[in-house]
């Protein structure tokens, strides 16, 4: 039975001993519970002997006010504890001095889901090296990573660092948040007292949840759109769609697990895909379907497209590669359909000059493939395979399950 670094922390004395006497700051989010559904930061308001002094939250806040993609989350004061509680998606993303301040020892809490461009990692990052200038102490509360140990993806080109990519990780990135905070610290070169409270019981590599302890843990979104553990798997492929007029299913009940639009022919474009490339099809359910979003892209316009279905026999996790499928979708909308306006030029993530698919893809190399007629799926495996590779050395050591 898997036993989180929350609980353990919550559990044992002996690991919260260090922690007496000292000013703690939590940074969470609506996933942020022990096994039994209590929310970290009351858990720990429980525990007579910390003092929580501050509280953090990354996008969509600390208790998941914020719904749609992004808005931003306002500083406030906890209406039960009477403790600020700092917005890191607001009129900052990074610490400020006077945040700093308020604590000495940050515990960190976040349900990640093993992808480059999710903000937590980013926001996770900023903390990291505030605390190292400032003399504070990390913790990590590690969490399962819903997307398993697969590696897949480029890693992000240098110049390439934005808000949904923090340094040169691949797309999928194989690691839990506390595994990854190790990376960075090594990686930025960091004199910061950083510890990892780790789980125990975790084992990643094991059916049937590869990565998430189905049956063990309920599923708490630790995001509005990250709503299944099936949403969780095809994240590293499908959030490629927001940098596209493509609908990633924003407006349903199935975001970034389907993908669609109103003026393609899907059965056209997965027969074409099958015929570039099938085995990027393999280790998942692609069932065509049909929906119609109630708000943000082709809100009220009947799209046809595909969902993607890791949640049942089919799924081989060896096999699933979700980056590669969505590439592959771009690259075949561009042979059968020469002029279609893929690309979506609007303001995203605190960037008004590059393209969101650059920024997602962690360079151009990926949205020049797609253009460039004379490239096959070959060229982009030849891309992706080295960078997957050096990223799987380079963790080698610091993983701590399985």
């Amino acid at each position: 039975m898997i036993k989180l670094g929350l609980d353990r922390l919550l559990e044992n004395p002996q690991l919260h001993k260090p922690l007496r006497g000292r000013r703690l700051a939590l940074l969470g989010h609506p996933a942020s519970v022990t096994r039994d559904g209590r929310h970290a930061l009351d858990a720990l308001m429980e525990l007579q002997e910390l003092e929580i002094v501050a509280a953090f939250g990354p996008q969509h806040g600390m208790r998941g006010d914020k719904q749609d993609n992004m808005i931003e989350t306002p500083d406030e004061i906890d209406p039960h504890y009477g403790i600020p509680v700092y917005s890191l998606y607001g009129k900052v993303r990074e610490p400020t001095a006077a945040m700093l301040a308020a604590f000495e020892v940050l515990l960190v809490d976040l349900q990640d889901l093993g992808t480059r461009i999710y903000t937590y990692v980013t926001t996770l990052v900023y903390l990291l090296r505030a605390c190292a200038a400032h003399g504070k102490t990390l913790w990590i509360l590690d969490r399962p990573n819903p997307a398993g140990r697969p590696i897949e993806g480029s890693l992000l080109e240098p110049g390439w660092e934005s808000f949904v990519g923090a340094g040169p990780i691949p797309m999928r990135h194989g690691l839990t948040l506390g595994e990854l905070a190790k990376w960075f610290v090594t990686h930025l070169n960091l004199d910061l007292d950083l510890q990892v409270v780790t789980m125990e019981g975790y084992r990643p590599h094991e059916a049937p949840g590869y990565g998430w302890p189905v049956l063990e843990l309920s599923w708490v979104n630790p995001s509005p759109n990250a709503s299944s553990l099936n949403m969780a798997r095809c994240f590293p492929g499908t959030v490629l769609l927001e940098g596209t007029r493509l609908s990633e299913g924003r407006g349903t009940t199935t975001p970034l697990e389907v993908v669609g639009a109103p003026d393609l022919d899907f059965g056209r474009l997965l027969a074409r895909m099958r015929r570039e490339r099938g085995d990027w099809l393999q280790g998942a359910l692609i069932r065509p379907c049909w929906f119609e979003p109630t708000f943000h892209k082709h809100v009220g316009q009947r799209c046809a497209g595909f969902q993607i279905h890791t949640d049942n026999a089919d799924y081989r996790p060896d096999q699933f590669r979700p980056y590669r499928l969505i590439a592959l979708l771009f690259k075949c909308i561009r042979l059968e359909y020469p002029d279609y306006p893929l690309w979506r030029h609007f303001h995203y993530e605190y960037e008004t000059e590059r393209l969101a698919i650059d920024l997602l893809a962690g360079g151009p190399f990926l949205r020049q493939w797609v253009d460039d007629p004379e490239a096959g799926p070959e060229d982009l495996e030849q891309r992706l395979r080295p960078d997957e590779a050096q990223w799987a050395e380079a963790i080698r050591p610091l993983l701590l399950y399985g």
